[in-house]
């Protein structure tokens, strides 16, 4: 009587490893929530509290503006916390800990470890985004959305999460040390007035060459397909658009990002 033993394939291997790694790095955000919520809740909270409510109370903008803000907040965490938990400690890692080494010896090939660090950041980008909900409705009056929406949104979260998640990748893996606060400073605030979190990106059309900067930000696809899904009586972009936008965000991102994160690896 013989007996087999079965080997696990190498997909279900890969899987487990892929999973691990993933689970490790949730749980070290775990460990550290309290400056996490501090990191994506701050800075959006107080654009809230001045911008929808403080103003709003001093009567120099429009009733509704509410409206308009939060998905658009909702859009600016997705995409920059996604940002943030990626490039940062990837340039740490690589650069000064060596941590990225201990990854790359898990049974994974060097572009999952890489997709890994994308899905993460965007675990945590879209956590960002979902945590500003509640704080929204506590801070601003009148807020209302359309929930036959939720799903369209959810997805477009996730896209834009992902899509911050493989932008992090790229600055994560093409930028030095010394250089990661000045990229950041350069980079990171256009993005925050770039993305029509603010306004409506249909009616830039009076400012032609700030609206196509504006069409160059990912965030700007997010906040007016959460606007067209959420609060579709404000004007925005179809939502087919926002998607293709998105989609190609990610793949293009994510392209140059494993590929520069594989040499790095190799380095």
């Amino acid at each position: 009587m013989t007996t087999t033993i079965t080997r696990p394939s190498r997909r279900a291997t890969t899987t487990r490893a892929f999973l691990g790694v993933l689970g490790r790095d949730v749980a070290v955000t775990g460990r550290e929530f309290g400056s996490f919520l501090s990191q994506v809740i701050v800075q959006p909270f107080f654009l809230l509290f001045v911008f929808g409510k403080v103003l709003g109370q001093l009567g120099y903008i429009a009733p509704g503006y509410a409206q308009l803000l939060l998905p658009g907040l909702l859009a600016l965490n997705a995409f920059l916390v996604a940002v943030q938990a990626v490039a940062l400690p990837l340039v740490i890692d690589f650069s000064y800990t060596k941590e990225i080494e201990d990854r790359l010896l898990a049974p994974l090939s060097t572009r999952m470890v890489a997709l890994e660090k994308i899905v993460f950041g965007a675990m945590r980008g879209l956590l960002g985004s979902l945590l500003m909900i509640p704080v929204g409705y506590l801070v601003l009056d009148d807020v209302s959305w359309n929930l036959a929406g939720l799903p369209e949104s959810a997805l477009l979260l996730v896209l834009g999460a992902l899509a911050g998640g493989a932008a992090g990748l790229v600055i994560g893996t093409l930028v030095s040390p010394r250089r990661i606060n000045i990229v950041f400073a350069v980079v990171i605030t256009p993005l925050l007035f770039t993305g029509s979190t603010q306004f409506p990106f249909l009616q830039l059309s009076s400012l032609r060459w700030f609206q196509v900067v504006c069409a160059l930000n990912p965030i700007t696809y997010v906040s007016e397909g959460l606007r067209g899904a959420l609060t579709p009586q404000i004007p925005h972009l179809p939502a087919w658009v926002c998607f293709v936008a998105l989609v190609v965000a990610c793949l293009l991102f994510g392209a140059v990002g494993i590929q520069g994160f594989v040499r790095r690896a190799l380095d």
